[in-house]
């Protein structure tokens, strides 16, 4: 899972747009869910890599946290 994030701009057609919200609530998901499993599915697709970010780095900063305490 990722933990952390950055914005992606995508400029739509309104009436796409509202039709995509319109969906999504419909689905329960939001539009983010969705576009961020549009690109791991289109990556995947691709065979594309990627380690997800925030991952590596929590994974040490609480080993050193669980050093720190000893």
């Amino acid at each position: 899972m990722e933990l952390k994030t950055a914005r992606l701009t995508v400029l739509i057609d309104p009436s796409k747009k509202k039709a995509f919200e319109g969906l999504c609530a419909r689905q329960d998901v939001t539009p983010s869910q969705v576009v961020r499993r549009l690109i791991r599915d289109y990556l995947a697709s691709h065979d594309v890599e990627f380690d997800p970010s925030g991952v590596e780095e929590t994974f040490l900063d609480r080993k050193k946290q669980s050093r720190a305490k000893r």
